[in-house]
């Protein structure tokens, strides 16, 4: 079953997502995605994630696909305006990529390139909306296309219960056409429950954000990099005071997993660096067998 009829028959879904390269070799990429055969649904390929300069998510989506691997493609309206976003989305269905991610995009004073300029022509929201109008084989003008898209699009939300913005944004996105939403980060699953609750009447499919965690560098790279993610003092304790500190971050994710499983439409893995635990945590948390 694929990642669309899973999210449309309300299952649990598992995705993940991989870095393109910095870089046209993309051997170390294909390896990461190989690990993952068989445990995701969907790899999501991320677009200069954190301003970074990579190369082209559609680049990498076209080369994943070929190996058989189905794609949530980011798409970002920091590097592009209304024009480009709508020509890439356009070239991404004819080259087979049906899911699409909206995302914003990080601010490029947060990069690794001096002078870049960002665009924000359109928020994620009015991306969705452009998208919306693709499906209908429309632009964003409303004028008629040869041939429009059908793609399953979705969004990115931090699971707050009580940021009445977020919320808002939330309600707005889906009312806009966001059919699956992936979360940031989740540590404290008592708070994504409550989340969950605010947001249940919204139809959508709610994929809950695992970002596991296993050493105190990687707690640091967090506290550095990604701000707005809170990682609970118990969770740090107990990587500092493990003696095999990979095997208790597994165990770590594997438990927040178990708990978010009656509650969240599926879970995202957002591993730094590598998946090489990434099949193992999801063994762990009962998601494979």
């Amino acid at each position: 079953m694929d990642f669309k009829r899973k999210i449309e028959t309300g299952k649990l879904v598992v995705t993940t997502e991989v870095a393109p390269p910095r870089g046209t070799d993309t051997t170390l990429l294909i390896e990461e995605a190989d690990l993952l055969s068989g445990c995701v649904d969907a790899l999501n390929v991320s677009d200069n994630q954190r301003s970074i300069m990579r190369m082209s998510p559609l680049g990498v989506a076209h080369v994943l696909q070929e190996q058989g691997h189905e794609v949530i493609l980011h798409t970002t309206c920091r590097d592009r305006n209304r024009l480009a976003l709508q020509s890439d989305l356009l070239g991404a269905w004819n080259l087979g990529v049906r899911n699409i991610l909206a995302m914003t995009g990080d601010h490029p004073l947060l990069g690794d390139t001096m002078g870049t300029k960002p665009v924000y022509d359109l928020d994620s929201t009015q991306l969705l909306q452009a998208i919306q109008n693709l499906n209908r084989g429309h632009d964003i003008m409303n004028r008629r296309l040869d041939g429009g898209t059908g793609f399953m699009a979705g969004a990115v939300v931090r699971p707050d219960p009580n940021d009445k913005m977020q919320l808002l944004r939330l309600k707005r996105k889906v009312s806009c056409g966001a059919r699956f939403i992936q979360t940031q980060p989740v540590y404290n699953t008592e708070e994504f429950k409550e989340f969950i609750e605010k947001v249940s009447h919204l139809n959508t499919h709610i994929i809950a954000g695992i970002l596991p965690i296993f050493s105190l560098k990687t707690v640091k790279f967090i506290n550095d990099k990604l701000p707005g993610i809170i990682i609970p003092q118990e969770v740090v304790e107990r990587i500092k005071n493990s003696t095999d500190p990979a095997e208790e971050g597994i165990e770590l994710a594997a438990e927040t997993i178990k708990k978010l499983q009656d509650v969240a439409g599926g879970v995202h893995i957002m591993p730094i660096i590598t998946h090489q635990h990434t099949e193992a945590i999801l063994k762990r948390a009962g998601m494979l067998h």
